[in-house]
């Protein structure tokens, strides 16, 4: 009788044990993805304050909006929202790594063309540079953030070694002015300011599934 007992009281540890590390597992979780939501917030801040300066400085107009113009190498904005909330938390996860890559990508390529613009013409420096570098290390260490999640989702996952700079796929890029490069820049920060808005549903979502 006195070993049923105890083969008893080990197997209510047990259970405890497997389900208080659970617990622990969710909350951990639940923590790293809140901060992930952060990080895209204050990223989307510091988006939306250089798209302003960039549309002052090289449009010419800070409050110029135009929703109609689209770069087709840029990640879709729009998801059908019943095909949204059906995405495994890894789908969810891998599109989110991929998108931030390619704006990342993007971003290096705008960047080194404002550079190359500058000295070209002998413009007076400007802090645009700096400040899509700036926000580009955001991006990785959001993606940081993001593959350590899914290298803990499956063991296989290894994250890229490099990051391949973005050549455009238009082979009129050649022949664009410099009004064209100027407005393919507004057109990034303008998609990139959305997308961070989209991707911090998709983080707040992740965090609403670990709660007890």
């Amino acid at each position: 009788m006195m070993t049923v007992w105890w083969c008893a009281l080990i197997l209510l540890c047990c259970t405890l044990s497997c389900v208080e590390t659970s617990t622990s597992s969710l909350v951990v979780h639940r923590q790293k993805y809140n901060k992930s939501f952060s990080l895209t917030r204050v990223t989307r801040i510091h988006v939306h304050q250089l798209l302003k300066t960039y549309k002052k400085q090289l449009l010419g107009n800070q409050h110029v909006e135009d929703r109609c113009q689209q770069l087709k190498d840029l990640p879709p904005l729009s998801t059908d929202f019943y095909s949204w909330l059906q995405l495994t938390d890894w789908e969810r996860l891998h599109t989110a790594f991929w998108d931030m890559r390619a704006y990342w990508n993007i971003l290096e390529e705008k960047k080194r063309q404002l550079e190359r613009e500058e000295k070209e013409h002998r413009a007076i420096p400007t802090t645009l540079p700096e400040s899509i570098k700036n926000i580009q290390l955001d991006l990785r260490d959001l993606m940081s953030q993001v593959s350590s999640q899914m290298s803990y989702m499956k063991a296989s996952w290894v994250t890229p070694a490099s990051t391949t700079v973005w050549t455009p796929l238009n082979p009129e890029t050649n022949s664009k002015t410099v009004w064209d490069s100027r407005v393919e820049g507004y057109i990034i920060l303008r998609n990139l300011d959305l997308y961070l808005t989209k991707l911090a549903r998709d983080f707040l979502l992740l965090a609403s599934k670990t709660h007890l």
